[in-house]
């Protein structure tokens, strides 16, 4: 079998996968910090990481596949500086901080269901790991790396990157980091202004705040995801997902902790996600070019012509590599949704087309064959979906050319007719996780289209062109196409 190859953030080269305990595969993903509704941005990181699992799980892999939830309000940005993001927002609602978090877990796991991103197999809670965050504290002061300052423990970049490469993850030297810093130098309590806590004092005014050896305060927000990780996971484990916004400071200081701790490095392969910009800008409130899931779904917003479904976006996103930057546009979106409407007509129309094989031509059988493979060789490369939707799209050409009449599906023989089937389901629905629209509706659809089309087949009989042709041209109003041949069929475009 072809092997996997992954462009790994860490060495910055593309390399074959090959797992640390074949064929268990460890994959963790950065999950949301519960305070607020999630962007789109947020939701093409979960779609990307949900089609590499899935195609994982395919290639025969077991993933155990964990996303954390942050729920303990505490943001630390580049400088160091402290938010209260759960808290504060608690106060604005006059609600204590977890019905915050109850709030926006929910609506967090709604958005995840209706763009068919499947759940993890483990979603620890920050909350829930006060005890183990407290002991990686303790492991890091014990080894060095960590001083204790009014309540508050700070990690020792300077002492740690005099044996370690702190920032090899982002690129990013230390000499950098320091003229980064230094305007906020006078404002901290710190040594360095480089360092970053893994555990902050917080007084009474701090509504979220928990028992330590040093004195109440939160754990660090890069510290939830070292512990985690490594908890169900392993010490080593091989997939590290998330933004490409996280490498500095989140995930450079992540691996800073684990190997501090004494836990040497936790990652094997490192994996990012690009941006999400608007119209080639980079989505901003004071821009007034921001938008969330739910408003590109309604279409209640100022920006778009119309409301777009959650196929259609999840389609959207798939266009591009997960590494490469996605442009959010209109007419991007209605190109899209018209590709999207075409694969899954396609997809209806190869399972409703009948076979038997009559004259066998060796290069058409082929030709499908060579299409069914380069799916999985696409895929291979980096997970590359939007050049296996490309290869799918071929494929739905042949499809409609089969159903018209202008190739003859006779011309295959069992075998690659069935691979042909299995293949294109297999990538559209269970790899790329695109599923027809109101898929709950589909079998009354089909019901009522059937009677449609039993009517206007029951015309015909009795040479009622007009009832016939005013059935044709209605539907073609709702973009509904009646195609006549041996049997009829329709699509939606």
């Amino acid at each position: 079998m072809e092997a996997l190859h992954i462009q790994n953030t860490l060495s910055g080269k593309k390399e074959k996968f090959e797992p640390i305990n074949p064929p268990k595969v460890g994959l963790y993903v950065c999950g949301p910090t519960v305070y607020a509704t999630q962007h789109l941005g947020n939701a093409r990181t979960f779609v990307s990481f949900d089609v590499i699992r899935r195609y994982l799980k395919h290639i025969g892999y077991q993933v155990t596949y964990a996303r954390n939830i942050t729920d303990v309000g505490h943001i630390t940005n580049s400088a160091g500086v402290m938010a209260d993001s759960i808290g504060e927002k608690a106060k604005a609602e006059a609600v204590e901080p977890m019905q915050i978090v109850q709030k926006y877990t929910t609506a967090f796991h709604n958005l995840m269901r209706i763009f068919n991103i499947q759940p993890p197999d483990i979603e620890p809670t920050a909350t829930g790991h006060i005890i183990e965050q407290i002991e990686m504290v303790e492991a890091i002061i014990k080894n060095g790396f960590a001083y204790k300052k009014n309540g508050s423990v700070y990690f020792d970049v300077p002492k740690f990157a005099k044996q370690y490469n702190y920032g090899k993850l982002s690129g990013r030297n230390i000499d950098e980091q320091q003229d980064g810093y230094r305007e906020l130098e006078a404002q901290d309590e710190k040594n360095d202004p480089r360092d970053f806590a893994i555990w902050k004092h917080c007084d009474e005014t701090y509504p979220q705040r928990y028992t330590s050896p040093w004195g109440k305060g939160v754990p660090g927000w890069h510290l939830e995801c070292s512990v985690m990780s490594t908890k169900y996971l392993g010490k080593q484990f091989d997939i590290h997902g998330g933004g490409m916004d996280l490498k500095f400071p989140h995930h450079d200081c992540e691996i800073a902790q684990n190997i501090g701790a004494g836990q040497g490095e936790p990652v094997k392969y490192w994996m990012h996600t690009n941006m999400l910009t608007m119209n080639g800008k980079k989505m901003s409130k004071s821009l007034g070019n921001s938008i969330y899931p739910d408003e590109l779904i309604s279409g209640d917003n100022d920006i778009m012509e119309q409301g777009f479904s959650p196929m259609v976006i999840r389609f959207f996103m798939l266009q591009s590599h997960y590494s490469s930057e996605l442009d959010l546009s209109n007419d991007a979106l209605m190109a899209a949704e018209k590709g999207y409407k075409r694969l899954m007509n396609a997809q209806k129309t190869l399972n409703s087309l009948a076979h038997k094989t009559n004259t066998e031509n060796a290069t058409e059988n082929e030709s499908i064959l060579s299409l069914c493979k380069s799916c999985s060789h696409k895929m291979n490369d980096d997970f590359n979906a939007p050049q296996t939707l490309a290869v799918l799209f071929e494929l739905s050409n042949k499809i409609n050319a089969y159903a018209n009449k202008q190739s003859d599906v006779s011309q295959l023989n069992t075998q690659t007719f069935n691979t042909l089937k299995t293949t294109f389901n297999t990538f559209v629905t269970n790899i790329l996780g695109l599923l027809p629209e109101d898929e709950g509706n589909q079998e009354v659809v089909n019901g009522l289209m059937q009677l449609v089309i039993d009517i206007r087949a029951e015309a015909r009989t009795k040479k009622d062109w007009g009832t016939s042709d005013k059935i044709r041209n209605d539907l073609n109003q709702l973009k509904i196409l009646i195609k006549d041949g041996a049997e009829t069929t329709w699509t939606y475009e």
